[in-house]
């Protein structure tokens, strides 16, 4: 979501600034910006993409040794010029023209203040003239109100007035080289330059790639104090922090966004990047082992996973959006193959429901980003109830969600830049799949031969998925169909339920053409009425157990004039014909079929979103990574 970076230094620093930017631009945004120090306070803010903030800069020749830079993703006022940061301070002053006049602070900030009107109300009070519609520009004039010579003193005064979720960047004119950052619910991490003679403050670390790659993660409540040389970290009491407690550490991130290479947006090439994603997230995997787990950050002695899967007689799975459906897939699994109660929760409600705890449960997140806010705030929760026992399916070795939980698998998908998730999810069920696979052996319900033949299978993925590539040009025919229509719907049984809802999101989310997914048995019972030849309907049809059942589903379909697209395994005996768009997998893949079937449908909405002209990578009003609830 919403991109932060800052910097102290000696030399000008606008160009590591809108660099940073561009390589936060994969998060989503709708508006962009920089400050600096430079006579005062200047900046240049653009609701285009960081190239036409570019040109402003340029043009403009905006120059200064320490500034903030920010993308924002719109959530308190529309998307508009006024309404992007960084925001300066205004007033208060009798006949202050605060269009042309701007105040000491400069300041970015990423995630929802929940009290903003309250403090709007009483900075108003006080003569603070608001150009803006956001919640942000509060934080500046209570700074602003609150400073006395000491930029650290007004912020530590500050801090405890705001309600909700923030990462700040923050600096003052009158204090040109100091610049302040705090966290609470949205990441910032800190960056020593070279020699420890400049530092900068981002969301995420490929900010700074290529900039610096020693890093220090702030924790929550983390305060940062910046200044030429040198800085000072302190704990949400204001007690300073030694540095043992928050270590440098060297993080090799990527130089710059992945090449497109022949590929027209970076969707498709992730989509096609799947085969090496799996490859590399099941890279070793020579057995099924507990330990395979065991990549904590901070956990209590003896909780490792061997203990840990013996212990829990449950599993809630906490996940929000794709990740949510990787989710429900693995419930699935976990039941018929380990045996062991599943509930999926979408993490953004379980929070505010009564729920019963169970100390004995394993909470599982998963987030490709790790930084999640809902979903680090249900992990929070549920840890709150006594649930003390986590693990993390994860992207991101070196995010909130895995220094927060007590175990972590880290998939290696590599970066995704498409904002619809594509590699990150397969991978997120291929680590899914070997936690089943790990409880299910930690509870004796794994034998030899069972191990063998999923391992077998799990190697063979990245071929399997090099097959069901092939099939695009089959799908960009159906992709042709579809950009006509307005409205379509998703049917799948059983474990390919959730896939059937993977595939209408993506539909969604980068073609903007209404999308319903149902298992297919619920088709007469309510779902139906909508069936008619403008309703095209998909069907995931995998021959397994619940075929012959789909077939009957099928049949409703075409009884009411419905049209069928069907994904179908060779042996299935679906046929082509009138109404009915057949699609042969290269072959059935038992557990493991779901990893094949989302395929087509990602490259469904894919080429669907291409025949209409949408942005496909960055579709509008969605984000990559959601830090705010």
């Amino acid at each position: 979501m919403c991109g932060i970076v800052g910097a102290v230094s000696h030399r000008n620093i606008v160009p590591v600034l809108v660099q940073g930017l561009a390589r936060l631009e994969y998060r989503g945004y709708d508006s962009c910006g920089v400050a600096v120090v430079s006579n005062g306070l200047q900046r240049a803010r653009s609701t285009s993409r960081v190239a036409e903030l570019m040109d402003q800069i340029s043009t403009t020749q905006l120059e200064g040794s320490t500034g903030i830079a920010h993308t924002r993703w719109a959530t308190h006022g529309a998307p508009v010029v006024h309404n992007a940061h960084p925001h300066f301070s205004h007033g208060p002053g009798p006949g202050l023209d605060a269009a042309n006049r701007p105040g000491r602070i400069a300041l970015v900030h990423n995630g929802i203040i929940e009290n903003h009107d309250d403090l709007r109300a009483m900075l108003q009070a006080r003569g603070y003239v608001f150009q803006s519609q956001t919640d942000t520009e509060v934080i500046a004039h209570l700074i602003d109100s609150l400073y006395d010579g000491d930029l650290f003193e007004a912020v530590k005064a500050t801090l405890p007035q705001l309600h909700g979720a923030y990462a700040i960047a923050v600096f003052c004119k009158d204090e040109p080289h100091r610049l302040i950052g705090a966290r609470a619910g949205s990441p910032l991490i800190l960056g020593v330059g070279k020699e420890g003679q400049e530092h900068f403050l981002a969301s995420d670390a490929m900010a700074l790639a290529g900039v610096t790659d020693q890093i220090v993660y702030l924790e929550e409540g983390d305060v940062v104090d910046m200044q030429l040389g040198k800085y000072w970290l302190f704990d949400k009491a204001f007690k300073a922090i030694a540095a043992a407690q928050r270590p440098v550490k060297t993080v090799l991130a990527h130089s710059g966004a992945a090449e497109l290479g022949p590929y027209r947006h970076y969707m498709q090439k992730e989509i096609f990047e799947q085969p090496r994603a799996i490859a590399d997230t099941l890279e070793g995997l020579d057995s099924i082992v507990p330990e395979l787990f065991d990549l904590q950050m901070n956990h209590a002695p003896g909780a490792n996973a061997a203990n840990v899967f013996k212990e829990i007689d449950s599993i809630l799975i906490l996940a929000c959006g794709t990740s949510y459906y990787s989710g429900c897939t693995a419930k699935y699994w976990l039941e018929s193959i380990a045996k062991i109660p599943t509930q999926v929760e979408v993490a953004s409600e379980y929070r505010y429901r009564d729920s019963v705890p169970n100390p004995k449960t394993l909470v599982v997140t998963i987030t490709q980003s790790g930084e999640t806010a809902d979903t680090l705030a249900a992990l929070r929760h549920a840890q709150s109830l006594g649930m003390t026992h986590t693990l993390t399916i994860c992207n991101v070795a070196s995010s909130a969600m895995v220094r927060e939980c007590e175990l972590a698998y880290i998939t290696r998908a590599g970066i995704e830049i498409g904002v619809a998730s594509t590699k990150a999810f397969t991978a997120q069920l291929a680590g899914l799949f070997l936690l089943t696979l790990a409880v299910a052996q930690a509870k004796g319900r794994l034998s030899e031969a069972e191990e063998a033949r999923h391992l077998k299978a799990m190697r063979h993925l990245p071929a399997a998925l090099q097959a069901v590539l092939a099939l695009e040009p089959q799908i960009m025919a159906w992709a042709d169909d579809f950009a006509k229509m307005d409205n379509a719907l998703f049917l799948g049984r059983g474990l390919h339920y959730p896939i059937a809802l993977e595939g209408a999101l993506k539909l969604k989310e980068i073609s903007y053409i209404h999308a319903e997914a149902y298992p297919a048995g619920e088709l007469k019972h309510g779902p139906l009425a909508l069936v008619t030849s403008a309703m095209p309907v998909v069907t995931v049809a995998p021959n397994d157990a619940l075929l012959e059942k789909l077939k009957s589903n099928m049949h409703e379909v075409r009884a009411r004039g419905g049209v069928l697209y069907v994904l179908a395994d060779a042996d299935t005996r679906i046929e082509s014909g009138e109404g009915l768009h057949v699609i042969r997998m290269p072959e059935h893949y038992g557990e493991l079929s779901p990893m094949l079937h989302v395929v087509p449908l990602q490259l469904l909405a894919y080429h669907t979103a291409c025949a209409k002209g949408t942005d496909v990578d960055k579709p509008r009003n969605l984000a990559k990574s959601v830090t705010v609830e």
